[in-house]
Parts: structure tokens; C-alpha cells; sequence
């Protein structure tokens, strides 16, 4: 029985590449499972897929990457094993598979690639997968004679972070029964397969994993999907308020075994994502658990307690009056940045107070109440990006340049880049908190609550990286 998984489907357009990234690390910090990224090598609007999901793995820290699908004639299965595997190994084990037999053949054509019938793309489909799997497989040169495709002694690697799951995108018979035989999961789309479709599919899809030996729970189930957000529901398939969704996905998750939800956002796609991962994926999560007698997951909120104050190690002491007033004044200047981010932080909070309390003055003053709320964004987005900044600065530059001088100070550092992660999370969620805000103007709380526990926390771990660097930053002369 596999987890439910939600996530994006994003269209790869190179115009829209800001965008685009935007919207991934949005979904990235909302808790989305994945991204899924269509693949047209013909299309010359579009990205490369491959070379796109690499600079999305660079700017995201959990969500899976998936190409949605691969066009196989387009792309050599040997090196695809290799393309998938390196970025599997470079993105920590974050890569599905996702292969298509092709389609579009007239441009496939005009590209270089080989027309080929239906029966034959699906042999050569076949084939692509024994030998992906050959070259993720660590063992002797592989040998493989096909139709369409062969290896003349290929040694294998390198080798996945993880166990890769190749899912296939099929809608017809054939596509349907080899997907039974070998795919570990199933793509298909709501655009192609509304509900009623998608469900005759999946019979043909398990009847052809049971005869091949197979439990075809054992195949994750994935389905592409769009739809409109609305107060009032509407005549078709995901049209209208977020608990409609949740109730037309959960009952997917039980009648056809879907486990994956991935959602095309529309024009206000950043409302959709949030929306999708705040709202419906929660409602599903929970529906499903509760019929199968489980304990839904619920977001914890980040405390005090996750800086695990009473675990802190310390550093080896040293006599401070043994630095030279040089000396002094760098370890000083730590505590003049820290100090500069602390002013930083009480104007965030008074400007939401001015909010909230429906007073505004100074920069917030003769604006309407809309007017308020960008406002007060553009405080909390600011002030979110220098202090990560500084951190950045901290893990890659100061960090590393105290280690070098004094390794006893290994634990401290190791500590405050666990603690710099906490913060990082509780930017990201007053960031969201504030974001929300211009949507639902009641948001203000949570806006206040989210300022509040990050100034708490920040308080407390400046106040230990001040006690344990100060000295030592003066007497191995660091600049900061």
C-alpha cells in the first residue's frame, strides 16, 4: 500500500522560466511530493526537461523530480539511465522515471528521431526498460541484443541513490498490459482519462499485472490532473470548493488504487498550489487514513524545542583578555550584524502589530488596507532573504574558516547549521503566512503567531552562536 504522493505538473515554457521556478519552490516549501515536467524535445518553446529538473534539484531541498513523460525516441536508454541515475545521485535520491512510447511523430521525425508503428514504439518501449534497468544494475559488462536497441558490453553505473521508479504514461491496451508486466507505476491524465475512463484502465492495467505473477498494488498509480477552485460546485470532474476535490480524489484513491494526485495548475496557479497542498491533499490524507485506521500526519508548529537548547555542545574556553583589541573588534562585529538583524526583526513585528491593529503609521501610513498587506509582505520577504543570506554566508564562508583554524569547534558549528535549518523553515512559513495574507485577510494571526516564534527562536540561537564564536572568531583572527 503505497503513501499518498501530491504534486505539481508544470509546463516547461522557456519564456515563463521564472515563473516557472517560482512556482517549483513554492511547492517545494508548501510540502508537495513531486514535480512533474512534460518532455517535447521537438517543442522549441520549451526547456530541455533534462537540463530543467537539474536546476530544479538545485533549488529545492525535498519535492521529487519527475519527467512526465520521457519521449523515448527522442532520448537513448542508455544514456537516459545514466541521465536519471546522475541526477538521482546529485538530488539525494529525489528522481522517478517517467516513460512514454511517443506520440507526435512527425516531429519526432523532423528532430532525427525514427517513426515507428504503434506495435513497434511499445516493443521499443520494452526494450528501454530491460536495458535501464541493466545499466542501474551493478554486475558484469551488459550484453543485450534487441530489435531497437542493444549494448555491446556497457558496464553498468553509476548506480541510483535510491531505487528509481519507472512509471510508465499509458492510456490504450497495450500500453496498459506492458505497464502491468514491467512498470513500477502508472502515469495517466484527466485531460485524456476523466474518472469513468481511468477506472476501466486500471482493470485492463491490474488483470495484466495478476497474469504476470505480479500484486498489482505493488504499482503506484499516478494521475495527472486540473481543474477550477470555486465557491459553489460545478458540472464537471474537480470544478468547485477544495473539500469537493478532496472528496472526488479520495474516492479514487479507493475505487481505482490511485496514490498520486500531480495538478496542472491554472492561471492563478500559485492560489491552485496552495490551495492543493494546504486544503485537498490534507482532506485526502486524512479521509484515507481514517478509513484505512490510521493516524492522519498533522504539521507540527517549529518551537523553542526544536533548537534542543539543553543539547547544545560548548567550546573549549579561553581567557579573553588575551585577545589584542583588534581581535576583540571582530568577534564584536558578530554580535553588530546579529544586533542589525534584531532591529530588523522588532520593525517586522511592529508593522504587523500596525496591521492588526488596524492603525498604520510611518511606512505603512495613507495606504488602504490591501496596500497594508504588500507592504507588510515586502518587510517580511526582505527580511527573510538577508537573514538567509547570512546564514548561506555563515555555512559556506565562516564556518568552514573557523573549522580550518581550530577543529575542536567542530560540534558548535555542526549545531548551528542544524539550527540554521529550523530557522529556514520558520522563514519559509512567515513568508507563506504572509503571502496568504492578501488572499484572506484574517490571515493577520497567523502572520503575528509565525513573527513571533521566529523571533523567539532567533533570540536564542544568537545568543548562543554570540557565547561560543565571539571569542573564539577575535583569537583566530576571522574575519566576519
Amino acid at each position: 500500500m503505497h503513501d499518498l504522493w501530491f504534486g505539481a505538473f508544470l509546463s516547461p515554457e522557456a519564456a515563463g522560466r521564472d515563473r516557472l521556478l517560482r512556482h517549483v519552490m513554492l511547492a517545494d516549501r508548501l510540502g508537495l511530493d513531486l514535480v512533474g515536467v512534460q518532455d517535447h524535445p521537438y517543442q522549441p518553446d520549451f526547456l530541455d526537461t533534462w537540463t530543467l529538473l537539474s536546476a530544479i534539484a538545485q533549488r529545492t531541498e525535498r519535492i521529487r523530480l519527475v519527467p512526465d513523460v520521457i519521449n523515448l525516441p527522442l532520448r537513448p536508454p542508455a544514456v537516459l539511465a545514466r541521465a536519471a541515475a546522475s541526477l538521482d545521485l546529485l538530488s539525494g535520491g529525489r528522481v522517478e522515471l517517467g516513460l512514454g512510447a511517443g506520440a507526435f511523430w512527425d516531429a519526432i521525425a523532423a528532430m532525427g528521431g525514427r517513426r515507428l508503428a504503434p506495435r513497434e514504439s511499445i516493443e521499443a518501449l520494452a526494450e528501454a526498460i530491460t536495458v535501464v534497468r541493466a545499466l542501474w544494475t551493478p554486475g558484469e559488462p551488459v550484453v543485450f541484443e534487441g530489435t531497437h536497441y542493444r549494448l555491446g558490453g556497457a558496464r553498468p553505473g553509476p548506480f541510483p541513490a535510491h531505487p528509481i521508479g519507472i512509471w510508465i504514461g499509458a492510456i490504450k491496451r497495450r500500453m496498459l498490459e506492458l505497464t502491468g508486466r514491467m512498470g513500477d507505476g502508472w502515469l495517466s491524465s484527466s485531460f485524456y482519462s476523466p474518472p469513468e475512463a481511468v477506472a476501466a484502465q486500471a482493470k485492463v492495467l491490474d488483470a495484466a499485472a495478476q497474469d504476470a505473477g505480479r500484486d498489482p498494488a505493488e504499482i503506484r498509480k499516478v494521475y495527472n490532473i486540473g481543474g477550477t477552485f470555486s465557491p459553489l460546485p460545478g458540472p464537471g470532474f474537480l470544478d468547485g470548493p477544495a473539500g469537493l476535490w478532496a472528496e472526488q480524489l479520495t474516492e479514487l484513491v479507493f475505487g481505482v488504487g490511485m496514490s498520486g494526485f500531480v495538478l496542472a495548475p491554472g492561471v492563478e496557479a500559485e492560489r491552485d498550489l496552495r490551495t492543493f497542498a494546504e486544503e485537498v491533499a490534507p482532506a485526502v490524507r486524512e479521509a484515507v487514513a481514517k478509513e484505512r485506521g490510521r493516524p492522519a500526519p498533522v504539521e507540527r508548529p517549529v518551537t523553542l524545542a526544536d533548537l534542543d537548547e539543553a543539547g547544545r555542545p560548548r567550546a573549549p574556553r579561553h581567557d579573553p583578555a588575551a585577545l589584542t583589541p583588534e581581535q576583540r573588534r571582530l568577534g564584536r562585529h558578530l554580535v553588530e550584524v546579529h544586533d542589525g538583524y534584531r532591529r530588523e526583526l522588532r520593525q517586522v513585528q511592529d508593522a504587523v502589530d500596525q496591521v492588526a491593529t488596524g492603525a498604520p503609521r510611518s511606512a505603512l501610513d495613507r495606504l488602504s488596507v490591501r496596500q497594508n498587506h504588500w507592504t507588510l509582505g515586502g518587510f517580511c520577504a526582505t527580511f527573510c532573504r538577508l537573514l538567509t543570506v547570512h546564514h548561506t554566508v555563515q555555512d559556506e564562508s565562516l564556518f568552514p574558516a573557523i573549522l580550518e583554524r581550530d577543529s575542536t569547534l567542530a560540534p558548535v558549528i555542526k549545531k548551528l547549521e542544524q539550527e540554521h535549518e529550523v530557522i529556514a523553515e520558520l522563514l519559509a512559513r512567515l513568508d507563506d503566512a504572509c503571502v496568504e495574507l492578501l488572499a484572506n485577510p484574517a490571515g493577520i494571526d497567523q502572520v503575528r503567531a509565525g513573527a513571533e516564534r521566529l523571533a523567539a527562536v532567533l533570540s536564542s540561537h544568537f545568543a548562543y552562536e554570540e557565547e561560543e564564536l565571539v571569542e573564539p572568531i577575535g583569537r583566530l583572527d576571522v574575519q566576519v
